[in-house]
């Protein structure tokens, strides 16, 4: 029985791909009851869609969205991701269903969002970095931005900015009684997590070149190194303290080497940094920096994470079955989530999910 801070609260997840199925799993990880509709056909043993109750239906079939339209009257939060319109085209839109159920938080997520020239537009993850600027921002000078995995857009911009819009759509029901929809656009999420990218901007801190300034790999106390073992230690000593700790660790200190604001001279820091990572391993100078608040870390595989002291320590990813997987995030004092059950086999009855 979960005992998670959204236990009682009742989802319903039209099924979709990327950040509509992560965001319900999250909620479902904080304790929420997660039905999810999809159409009819065979069943994948997808481990996003841990935690769910599934309904098959047709929503062409006037029975089958009937049945459907009475679990919408008993939700919270319904959660969608198809391109505009679609809803509506189903019977399904916010106003739709705010009539069904005038409580409901109607949760929206698509890359462009619900209107806009680009709203009808077709996209994933890259595409939405790429009209923000974040994605001309990443990587070396020298070659072509490359794909931060689907962390940017899909997850950061995406469910995690729904996930937000849901929870503060409930506290706000709370004192009005009444729902409300939300429009998450992972170019809108992107946007807000780049906040302090463009403040710096604003004030002459930060520029459009790419490698160029101080967090997107220029500065040579915030980038990774190669190890004499072809492998890789990450370096974030930003503040002063912490810089000459780096030195300290690196055998630079009091050596005859550029300032560490000297922007000039952050080639040759560089070139000096990247010698001496050279000469030992990575797990070598893991050991070096053990302890140290030099903010220089070993570069670990998914792998090596799973096993890394730290991540066990805090329970941070589960060994199954299938295989790990990432523990419920974040943590609560009085009512813990948990990494929500595994993925259905079958499908379930809506009559009974709705008594």
């Amino acid at each position: 029985m979960s005992q998670g801070p959204l236990t009682g609260v009742r989802v319903l997840e039209f099924a979709g791909i990327g950040p509509g199925p992560h965001a319900a799993l999250l909620l479902a990880n904080l304790g929420a009851d997660v039905v999810r509709v999809q159409r009819p056909g065979y069943l994948l043993p997808d481990q996003q869609l841990r935690g769910r109750q599934i309904v098959l239906a047709d929503l062409r079939e006037d029975d089958q969205l009937a049945k459907v339209k009475g679990l919408v009257e008993r939700a919270d939060v319904l959660i969608e991701g198809f391109r505009p319109g679609v809803m509506e085209r189903n019977g399904l839109g916010p106003e739709e269903c705010a009539a069904l159920n005038p409580k409901l938080v109607y949760g929206r997520i698509t890359g462009w969002g619900q209107d806009g020239p680009l709203a009808a537009r077709a996209g994933h993850d890259l595409n939405y970095l790429s009209l923000t600027g974040v994605l001309h921002a990443i990587g070396p000078a020298e070659a072509p931005p490359p794909p931060p995995l689907n962390m940017v857009a899909d997850f950061g911009g995406g469910s995690m900015f729904l996930v937000l819009g849901i929870l503060a759509a409930l506290v706000e029901r709370e004192r009005s009684g009444r729902g409300q929809t939300i429009d998450a656009a992972m170019v809108d999420g992107v946007n807000a997590l780049s906040h302090l990218i463009w403040a710096l901007r604003s004030v002459g801190f930060w520029n459009d070149g790419r490698q160029n300034n101080f967090l997107d790999g220029a500065a040579p106390y915030y980038r990774t190194y190669t190890t004499s073992d072809g492998k890789y230690f990450a370096v974030g000593a930003i503040e002063p303290q912490f810089y000459a700790e780096l030195l300290a660790k690196l055998g630079l200190a009091g050596k005859d080497i550029p300032e560490q604001g000297d922007q000039d001279g952050w080639p040759q820091l560089h070139t000096t940094f990247e010698e001496v990572f050279r000469t030992k391993t990575r797990d070598e100078w893991a050991a070096v920096f053990e302890g140290s608040d030099a903010c220089a870390t070993p570069v670990l595989t998914f792998e090596e994470a799973s096993r890394h002291p730290h991540m066990a320590a805090r329970g941070n990813l589960v060994e199954l079955a299938e295989g790990v997987l990432p523990q419920a995030a974040p943590r609560f004092s009085r009512t813990p989530g948990a990494l929500a059950g595994p993925p259905p086999q079958e499908p379930s009855d809506a009559d009974q999910i709705w008594r």
